[in-house]
């Protein structure tokens, strides 16, 4: 099933993100609203490559679209907020520490199942979310529960994982009232 743009707007609506008309919705629009400032929150071309790469290792394989449904999530969620944006560089520069010491090679160069297997051998499985803690506490938080968030939170993640109408997403009394739809 493909996870869309739209669906990653709903995700972000879900978790009370406003985005007005003329919101960025893509990595090169914020760079450009930020004047080209490499400084600025927007993440650079490696680092949205690992943020899809964790999102392909959390996902299921039937989700397809994963880059172009992060890249929107998580524009909306870093725009306007310079503090969260540089904890979530933090965290991905980490992930990739972790992956050039154990595996040889930065984490978006790794196969899927090393994928998984470092997320699990860091220890984020088990890790309790903290954005001040230690590096699998600040891992699960910027990285691993926000995609996993983004997923369950959008409409089309949620019909892959049986969920009909997540927490958030409109769907009223009639929702409830009918099965799930197969």
């Amino acid at each position: 099933m493909e996870l869309t743009r739209r669906d990653a707007l709903a995700a972000l609506a879900a978790g009370g993100v406003v985005l007005g008309g003329g919101a960025a919705l893509t990595w090169e629009e914020l760079r450009a609203e930020e004047g080209g400032n490499r400084d600025g929150a927007a993440l650079d071309d490696r680092e949205v490559e690992t943020l899809a790469a964790v999102a392909t290792a959390l996902y299921p394989s039937e989700a397809t679209g994963v880059p172009a449904f992060v890249e929107t999530y998580v524009v909306g969620r870093i725009r306007d907020r310079r503090a969260y944006a540089e904890g979530v560089k933090s965290a991905l520069s980490t992930l990739d520490s972790y992956a050039e010491s154990w595996y040889g090679g930065r984490y978006a160069a790794l196969d899927g199942g090393a994928r998984d297997g470092l997320l699990r051998e860091v220890g984020v499985a088990t890790a309790e979310p903290n954005p001040d803690g230690l590096d699998p506490e600040r891992l699960r938080y910027y990285l691993v529960n926000e995609l996993l968030y983004a997923f369950y939170a959008s409409p089309a993640g949620g019909r892959l994982v049986g969920i009909e109408n997540p927490q958030g997403y409109p769907g009223g009394t009639e929702s409830y009232r009918r099965g799930p739809e197969r």
